[in-house]
């Protein structure tokens, strides 16, 4: 039996140093992976999370004032309109 288990003890360790070695491996791959993303990524000039915060922001007031102009505008020609109708009254009477 002695012979038997050296060669089970010598296969098990076996089994663990390559399973050691493909974690080693897997490890590396991966941070060549990401290296090589993030190359990608820089390379691209893709915009960061803050500069598209930045963004949505202005966007977002550019529309408030956009809409608070269209209303002033609104106001403005139902002014002109209803002074233009008065105008056009007292021409007729005249």
């Amino acid at each position: 039996m002695p012979p038997s288990n050296r060669l089970f003890d010598d296969l098990a360790r076996l089994m663990t140093d390559a399973a050691g070695a493909a974690q080693g491996v897997r490890r590396e791959a991966e941070t060549v992976v990401k290296a090589q993303a993030e190359r990608l990524v820089r390379d691209l000039d893709i915009a960061s999370r803050e500069e598209l915060d930045v963004l949505r922001d202005m966007v977002t007031n550019l529309r408030t004032q956009n809409e608070a102009l269209a209303a002033r505008n609104a106001a403005l020609e139902a002014r002109e309109s209803s002074a233009g109708a008065g105008a056009a009254g007292l021409s007729e009477v005249v």
